[in-house]
């Protein structure tokens, strides 16, 4: 008698078994669909007239981190009078808490593929999100949305999402004029149509800087010079395989403990869902204490504001704390390999990667040696606060003006296209 055996491999397993919960969101939502009809036709077509009703504006956060993304635009628009439903794949999310806004609502609609089988059958004028990938993916462009339109969560590029991310999408409202050339060479090189491109600023980090403001304002005159205060370093990497944790591990954590400051280690949140086993194994190695702690703070606010430097990579932090902070970074060449992200196609250095000579100190295998003494170099040295106020002006244009823009933007649209139904 012969027996057959069969092996999945894991990574396999996970996208057979995503799949197949997404299949039964999807047959979920198709019955929910079918039923809703049928008690339409029972009642003899006496439904209210709104029942039906699309949502004007729709705003999907994959993630509660994004909440200070959309909660600028979402308090411009609920001064205007529009209503919004926010609808959200964490059920810990902060905006599901918020009582202030009256025209918005907030829902938490599932996590993961839940939250896409309920996208993919969604009835809404506009669609707003921050989330890659439409139409790639277990998201799918559904046939009752008008428009969907993207606003990347940094101000760091377009292209260093993983490949195809906004090839879908309507259009993207974004806060540098790079991010137009590069999504345009994009189009260009997979012959795509043009999607509209809006300059709007960037209202997260507008945010950012009126609250860096305020706190340091507020610190300075509760502050005693006579107090010295121990330097702070933040490691806050990408992640995959190009990313510090995954490229240098351990020995990176006890290079910078070797060096006496305290050390806050906030990798990327995706670092604990796609590489959970290097996370758990560097947690339990580098356990909290006087001099390290680990941050998974929903917002990056406090980590970012009690630093003195940054050590990362290609993350999009670098730019927060560079631009809004106004400190110096140490980027750590990783060697970054482009085949997972659209900067593939471009065949050139992703914008964000070709500016970090002019924000701080490139960190390689050859200069690890000292660590200690390139940190203290970058605080001292004060020839990177010119160019950092250079590239700020590139990527956040119209400063303290994003929500604002953006909110002009989504209203002009949504009157735009209920006027061409109206037409139809």
């Amino acid at each position: 008698m012969t027996i057959v055996r069969l092996y999945i491999d894991p990574g396999t397993g996970s996208m057979l078994f995503a799949i197949l919960i997404g299949l039964l969101g999807v047959a979920r939502f198709a019955f929910k669909g079918i039923w809703v009809k049928l008690r339409f036709l029972l009642s003899g077509g006496k439904q209210k007239e709104n029942a039906d009703q699309a949502i004007p504006l729709a705003v999907f956060s994959d993630d509660k981190r994004y909440w200070s993304v959309f909660e600028p635009v979402l308090r411009e628009l609920d001064k205007r009078g529009i209503d919004c439903v926010y609808m959200t794949a964490s059920e810990d999310d902060p905006g599901l808490k918020q009582t202030e806004m009256s025209h918005v609502k907030t829902e938490f609609i599932g996590a993961g593929n839940k939250a896409f089988a309920k996208l993919n059958f969604l009835k809404a004028t506009i669609v707003l999100s921050t989330t890659p990938g439409l139409d790639v993916y277990q998201w799918k462009r559904s046939k009752d949305v008008k428009y969907y339109v993207h606003i990347p969560h940094s101000p760091a590029e377009m292209t260093t999402y993983r490949m195809f991310g906004i090839d879908y999408y309507d259009a993207l409202l974004l806060s540098g004029q790079f991010q137009i050339d590069d999504t345009r060479d994009l189009e260009a090189a997979r012959k795509l149509p043009a999607k509209e491109l809006v300059l709007t600023g960037s209202p997260f980090m507008d945010e950012k800087a009126r609250k860096f403001k305020e706190r340091k304002a507020a610190a300075e005159s509760a502050s005693d010079s006579s107090e010295k205060k121990t330097r702070t370093v933040l490691l806050a990497p990408s992640w995959g395989t190009s990313a510090i944790l995954s490229r240098y591990g351990a020995d990176f954590i006890t290079d910078l403990l070797s060096t006496g400051y305290h050390i806050i280690v906030r990798p990327h949140p995706q670092s604990f869902t796609s590489e959970k086993e290097l996370m758990d194994k560097l947690m339990a190695q580098f356990p909290d204490s006087e001099q390290l702690e680990w941050n998974r703070d929903t917002d990056n606010f406090d980590a970012l504001n009690r630093s003195d430097i940054l050590i990362s990579d290609f993350s999009g932090v670098i730019f927060d704390f560079s631009l809004v902070f106004d400190k110096p970074v140490i980027c750590a060449d990783t060697e970054f390999d482009a085949s997972p992200y659209d900067a593939w196609w471009l065949n050139r250095l992703p914008w964000g990667l070709s500016v970090i000579p002019r924000l701080g100190a490139k960190l390689t295998k050859e200069n690890r040696g000292d660590l200690k003494k390139m940190i203290d170099d970058c605080l001292e040295d004060q020839t990177f606060t010119e160019s950092r106020h250079q590239v700020r002006d590139e990527a956040w244009a119209y400063q303290g003006e994003g929500a604002t823009r953006m909110a002009d933007y989504l209203e002009a649209k949504f009157k735009e296209l209920t006027k061409k139904e109206e037409k139809a």
